[in-house]
């Protein structure tokens, strides 16, 4: 079998280009002749249509890159197989999904979304996101580039690491998670929260709600460090195993791939029981699934041009669509406490989640789910 992988290629550091390096890796080590390809329009990917000739094209990104990874292969003939996440709604190209033999997803609520949002869904299949090993996996507390980790953040040997990390952090929960921590300063005396961002407009705009909100809740600002930029993977996993707990308790998370690595590097994760980590995270085994507070209604949305319409304009939902989530806090701040005080508990979670991560989401594993699939929908078993 050939299979051409459309997604953002030369690898980048965002997670589509890593979903789409995982599985081109996983895929060849199973003995599928593979090409990758950057996702745009141009003679590289029609050269690659031509010269290889693919009997599948497996498109990475959401429903707003249907023209590149899903049109374009369809126009040349080619078996189209978007494999896509979601960003709250699914504003264009049903009828397209509809007429594919596969529509893979990230995860069971990218399915449901795409559903509430007018797809059938008897073609749509969620499969995770894999990850390497050889890059997450748990090291040893006394590791030197774990110890020289937390030298260089100010952590002192007898205090407990909170890490979020995100495009921004207010979208992974950042908010929620202070708002938590406050409730529980007291009885953690020795806490340091650490959170990674990108350059970039959301970080610069929720970093000032972010500032507004520690400040008012009175929390020690020399307890809370950012880190801004691009890390790579392999710093990333050294940074998850720097700290005692990884929480990611997300507003919208069509997966989790970061709340994914912290488990494979044997990290307990505090996230929210609904979207992507769900399928990421065993309650009560691997990390704690906070109960959602309340959900962010929208009764009406802009779409625009680059959306695949022809015109700017308001488009009003019969039934408000939920766009956005917030975890419960007194749940946060309990599991919180709960992790950075027993130290039992934290190591047993630590161990099932490394373990959970390698058996079922190590990158071969989920090329051969992905190839299972596109056999079993396109009658190839």
């Amino acid at each position: 079998m050939k299979i051409l992988l459309l997604y953002p290629y030369p690898v980048e550091l965002d997670g589509q280009s890593l979903q789409g390096h995982y599985l081109a890796k996983g895929l060849r080590e199973l003995g599928v002749e593979v090409m990758e390809c950057d996702r745009a329009d141009n003679l590289e990917k029609l050269h690659a249509y031509k010269s290889f000739k693919p009997d599948f094209v497996i498109g990475i990104g959401y429903w707003g890159d249907t023209p590149d990874v899903v049109l374009s292969p369809l126009k040349h003939g080619l078996h189209a197989v978007p494999w896509f996440n979601a960003d709250g709604w699914v504003a264009n190209y049903h009828n397209t999904f509809n007429e594919l033999p596969l529509v893979v997803t990230t995860s069971r609520w990218v399915k449901e979304t795409y559903k509430r949002d007018g797809m059938h869904a008897n073609n749509i299949e969620p499969c995770s996101i894999g990850y390497d090993p050889s890059v997450f996996f748990p090291m040893e507390k006394n590791d030197p580039r774990v110890l020289k980790v937390r030298e260089l953040l100010g952590i002192q040997p007898n205090e407990k690491m909170i890490f979020t990390a995100g495009g921004d952090v207010t979208s992974k929960g950042a908010q929620e998670m202070f708002r938590a921590i406050a409730k529980i300063q007291d009885k953690v005396p020795n806490w340091k929260y650490v959170l990674k961002v990108n350059e970039s407009f959301s970080a610069d705009n929720h970093g000032q709600e972010e500032e507004d909100l520690i400040e008012s809740l009175g929390l020690d600002k020399n307890r809370i460090t950012y880190l801004r930029g691009g890390y790579s993977p392999e710093f990333m996993g050294v940074l998850l195993n720097a700290c005692d707990v990884y929480a990611a308790p997300s507003r919208l998370e069509g997966f989790g791939m970061i709340q994914l690595e912290a488990q494979a590097s044997g990290k307990p994760v505090i996230s929210i029981n609904v979207g992507g980590p769900r399928d990421v995270i065993i309650h009560e085994k691997t990390g704690f699934l906070a109960d959602v507070s309340y959900e962010v209604k929208l009764s009406k949305e802009w779409v625009y041009p680059w959306m695949g319409f022809e015109e700017k304009h308001m488009v009003s939902f019969p039934d408000p669509k939920t766009f956005a989530y917030r975890a419960d806090v007194d749940q946060l701040a309990d599991f919180t406490l709960r992790l950075l005080t027993d130290e039992e508990l934290n190591k047993k979670m630590s161990l099932a989640a490394s373990q959970h991560a390698k058996e079922n989401f190590h990158y071969k594993v989920i090329a051969q789910r992905m190839l299972d699939l596109i056999k079993k929908n396109y009658n190839l078993m």
